[in-house]
C-alpha cells in the first residue's frame, strides 16, 4: 500500500517537470519549421499524450480486461473536455478560430456519434475496432492537410476579439521599433543561423524525454491508483473510469496548463481534441482489434451519453464564442468543470445503488 502511494507521489512531480520540457520542445519545433500551434496540438500533443491510455488499454486488452480499456477512452475524453479544458480557461481564456468551429468541432462531434453508434448492441467486434482505425489515418491526414493550408492565417481571427485601443497601442509601438528592427536584423540573421541546429536539436530532445517521462510517470500513477482501488474492493468498470481515466489524463491536464501559462492557446486547445479523437478512434480501436469487447449496456446509457453530451456542450459554448466574438473563457471552464462535478456526483451514485 505504502510503495502505491509512494508511486503517486513521485510519478506527480516527474509529471509536472516532463510537462514543462514537452511543451518547450514542441513550442521550439513549431516556431522553428513555421507549423501551426494547432496543428502541433493535435499531433504531437494530442497524439503524444494519448500515449499512456494507449498503453493501459492495450495492455487491459491482453491480460483479458477489455471493459478497463473501454471505461479508460471514454472515462479520459470526459476528464479531458470538462476537466482538462475547464481548468485551463478558467486560468488564461482561449481565443476560437474560424477552423476550429467549421472543422475540428464537428469532426469531434461525428466521431463521438459513430462511437456510440458501434456500441449501440453492447458490442464491439474486430471489424468495429478496423473501421475505427482507418478512419484516424483518414482524419489524422485531414488535419494536417488543412492546418498546414491554413498557415499563417491561424490566428486572423485575434484581430476580432482584440481590444481596439489595444492593438492601436501595438501599432504605435510596433512603428516606433521598426527602424530599430531594421537596424538589429542584418547582425540577429547571422546568429540566428548559427543557432538554428542547435535549437532544433534542443527542440527534438526536450520532445522526446519530455513525452518519455509523461507516459512513465503517468504509468506510475495510473499502477499506483489501481492497486488502493483493488484493496478498496472498486469494480474494473469504475476504476477505468475514474482511477486510471483521471491518471492517463494528467499529461493532457498538465501540457493544457503549461501550453496556456505559455501563451500557447492553439496548442492547448489542439491537445484536448486531438487526444480526444486519438482515445476514441486508436485507443478503442487497438484494443478492440487485439480483443472483442463486450460492453456493460450502463457504459452506453451512462458515459457515452455523458461523453455525447458534453461534446455537444463543447461546440455550443465555442460556436457562441466565435459568433460573439468573445474568448472562451471562465464562464465556460466554470461551466465544463460543472459538468465533470454533475458526472462524477452520478457515477458514485450508480456505483453505490
Amino acid at each position: 500500500m505504502w510503495l502505491a502511494a509512494l508511486a503517486i507521489l513521485i510519478g506527480l512531480a516527474i509529471l509536472v517537470w516532463s510537462a514543462d520540457v514537452f511543451i518547450d520542445g514542441a513550442t521550439a519545433l513549431a516556431k522553428k519549421f513555421s507549423v501551426p500551434s494547432f496543428l502541433i496540438g493535435v499531433l504531437i500533443l494530442g497524439i503524444g499524450t494519448s500515449a499512456p491510455e494507449m498503453v493501459v488499454s492495450v495492455l487491459a486488452a491482453i491480460e483479458g480486461s477489455p471493459e478497463l480499456a473501454l471505461g479508460n477512452a471514454y472515462g479520459s475524453n470526459i476528464i479531458n473536455i470538462a476537466l482538462v479544458l475547464g481548468a485551463t480557461v478558467l486560468i488564461s481564456p482561449i481565443i476560437i478560430r474560424r477552423g476550429i468551429v467549421k472543422r475540428d468541432l464537428p469532426l469531434l462531434l461525428l466521431i463521438t456519434v459513430i462511437a456510440a453508434w458501434q456500441l449501440r448492441d453492447g458490442t464491439l467486434s474486430q471489424v468495429d475496432g478496423i473501421v475505427l482505425l482507418i478512419l484516424l489515418v483518414a482524419v489524422l491526414g485531414l488535419q494536417i492537410i488543412m492546418s498546414i493550408r491554413e498557415g499563417y492565417h491561424e490566428h486572423e481571427d485575434d484581430i476580432v476579439v482584440a481590444n481596439a485601443d489595444s492593438a492601436h497601442s501595438n501599432n504605435l509601438e510596433h512603428l516606433n521599433n521598426l527602424e530599430h528592427l531594421n537596424n538589429l536584423e542584418h547582425l540577429n540573421n547571422s546568429e540566428s543561423l548559427e543557432k538554428l541546429e542547435p535549437s532544433v536539436t534542443r527542440g527534438l530532445v526536450s520532445l522526446i524525454i519530455g513525452m518519455l517521462m509523461l507516459v512513465a510517470s503517468s504509468r506510475a500513477i495510473v499502477w499506483g491508483a489501481v492497486e488502493l482501488a483493488t484493496l478498496w474492493g472498486l469494480s474494473e468498470l469504475i476504476i477505468g473510469l475514474t482511477i486510471v481515466a483521471v491518471g492517463t489524463s494528467l499529461p493532457e491536464l498538465v501540457s493544457s496548463l503549461s501550453a496556456a501559462r505559455k501563451g500557447e492557446h492553439d496548442m492547448a486547445l489542439g491537445n484536448i481534441i486531438g487526444s480526444n479523437i486519438f482515445n476514441t478512434l486508436a485507443v478503442v480501436g487497438l484494443a478492440t482489434v487485439i480483443a472483442p469487447i463486450a460492453a456493460d449496456p450502463v457504459i452506453l446509457s451512462r458515459d457515452v451519453m455523458a461523453m455525447g453530451l458534453l461534446t455537444i456542450l463543447l461546440v455550443t459554448l465555442c460556436v457562441f464564442a466565435f459568433k460573439t466574438k468573445r474568448q472562451f473563457g471562465r464562464t465556460s471552464g466554470a461551466t465544463l468543470v460543472l459538468f465533470f462535478m454533475g458526472y462524477t456526483a452520478w457515477l458514485i451514485q450508480s456505483v453505490s445503488m
